[in-house]
Protein backbone atom coordinates (compact mmCIF):
# COMPACT_ATOMS: atom_id res chain seq x y z
CA UNK A 1 0.00 0.00 0.00
CA UNK A 2 1.57 3.02 -1.03
CA UNK A 3 1.36 6.45 1.45
CA UNK A 4 0.76 9.45 -0.86
CA UNK A 5 3.37 11.70 1.28
CA UNK A 6 5.95 13.62 0.50
CA UNK A 7 8.41 13.17 2.76
CA UNK A 8 11.29 15.47 1.05
CA UNK A 9 9.11 18.63 2.08
CA UNK A 10 8.66 17.22 6.07
CA UNK A 11 11.04 19.00 8.33
CA UNK A 12 12.88 17.00 10.79
CA UNK A 13 10.18 17.68 13.04
CA UNK A 14 7.69 16.66 11.40
CA UNK A 15 9.32 13.60 10.47
CA UNK A 16 10.24 12.62 14.14
CA UNK A 17 6.66 13.35 14.97
CA UNK A 18 5.34 11.27 12.09
CA UNK A 19 7.48 8.16 13.16
CA UNK A 20 6.16 8.51 16.70
CA UNK A 21 2.79 8.45 15.61
CA UNK A 22 3.36 5.60 13.19
CA UNK A 23 4.98 3.25 16.03
CA UNK A 24 2.59 4.24 18.59
CA UNK A 25 -0.35 2.91 15.89
CA UNK A 26 1.36 0.03 15.43
CA UNK A 27 1.77 -0.48 18.95
CA UNK A 28 -2.09 -0.20 19.44
CA UNK A 29 -2.51 -2.39 16.50
CA UNK A 30 -0.93 -5.32 18.42
CA UNK A 31 -2.41 -4.53 21.58
CA UNK A 32 -5.97 -4.47 19.64
CA UNK A 33 -4.64 -7.58 18.27
CA UNK A 34 -3.40 -9.26 21.09
CA UNK A 35 -6.66 -8.70 22.45
CA UNK A 36 -9.00 -10.55 19.71
CA UNK A 37 -6.94 -13.67 20.30
CA UNK A 38 -7.11 -13.51 23.97
CA UNK A 39 -10.67 -13.43 23.63
CA UNK A 40 -11.24 -16.17 20.86
CA UNK A 41 -8.85 -18.18 23.52
CA UNK A 42 -11.18 -17.90 26.38
CA UNK A 43 -14.22 -18.65 24.16
CA UNK A 44 -12.87 -21.66 22.89
CA UNK A 45 -11.26 -22.75 26.15
CA UNK A 46 -15.33 -22.09 27.87
CA UNK A 47 -16.60 -23.84 24.95
CA UNK A 48 -14.48 -26.93 25.50
CA UNK A 49 -15.24 -27.01 29.48
CA UNK A 50 -12.30 -25.20 30.83
CA UNK A 51 -10.89 -21.14 31.93
CA UNK A 52 -7.68 -20.14 30.93
CA UNK A 53 -6.04 -20.42 34.41
CA UNK A 54 -7.07 -24.40 34.48
CA UNK A 55 -5.27 -24.39 30.81
CA UNK A 56 -2.10 -21.95 31.22
CA UNK A 57 -2.05 -21.05 35.16
CA UNK A 58 -2.15 -17.99 36.40
CA UNK A 59 -1.95 -14.97 34.13
CA UNK A 60 -0.86 -12.24 35.47
CA UNK A 61 -2.75 -9.05 34.33
CA UNK A 62 -0.51 -6.23 32.82
CA UNK A 63 -0.69 -2.56 34.53
CA UNK A 64 -2.18 -0.59 31.94
CA UNK A 65 -0.51 2.05 30.48
CA UNK A 66 -1.27 5.53 30.41
CA UNK A 67 -1.30 7.55 27.19
CA UNK A 68 1.66 10.37 27.56
CA UNK A 69 0.21 14.05 27.74
CA UNK A 70 3.90 16.02 27.35
CA UNK A 71 6.55 15.80 25.00
CA UNK A 72 10.05 17.68 25.33
CA UNK A 73 10.18 19.64 22.28
CA UNK A 74 14.43 19.60 22.53
CA UNK A 75 14.02 15.43 23.15
CA UNK A 76 10.73 14.05 21.33
CA UNK A 77 11.62 10.36 22.59
CA UNK A 78 11.24 11.93 25.74
CA UNK A 79 7.30 12.05 27.35
CA UNK A 80 5.80 12.02 30.51
CA UNK A 81 1.98 11.08 31.53
CA UNK A 82 1.41 13.85 33.94
CA UNK A 83 1.72 11.72 36.88
CA UNK A 84 4.23 11.65 39.24
CA UNK A 85 7.14 13.20 39.65
CA UNK A 86 7.80 15.49 37.29
CA UNK A 87 10.82 14.95 35.58
CA UNK A 88 13.55 17.50 34.78
CA UNK A 89 13.41 18.92 31.61
CA UNK A 90 10.11 19.30 32.10
CA UNK A 91 10.85 21.42 34.88
CA UNK A 92 13.74 22.66 33.47
CA UNK A 93 11.29 24.15 30.44
CA UNK A 94 8.84 25.39 32.80
CA UNK A 95 11.34 27.00 34.48
CA UNK A 96 12.91 28.56 30.87
CA UNK A 97 9.52 30.17 30.41
CA UNK A 98 7.61 27.83 28.39
CA UNK A 99 3.93 27.43 29.15
CA UNK A 100 2.91 23.89 30.41
CA UNK A 101 0.06 23.91 27.44
CA UNK A 102 3.47 24.37 24.79
CA UNK A 103 4.69 20.85 25.69
CA UNK A 104 1.12 18.83 25.82
CA UNK A 105 0.82 16.57 23.12
CA UNK A 106 -1.59 16.82 20.70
Amino acid sequence: MAIDLDLDSLSSQQLTDLIAQANQRQQEMQREHAAEVRARLVCLAREEGFTIEELFGHIPTRKRTVKPKYRNPLAPNQTWTGRGKRPRWFSAALQAGVREADLRIG
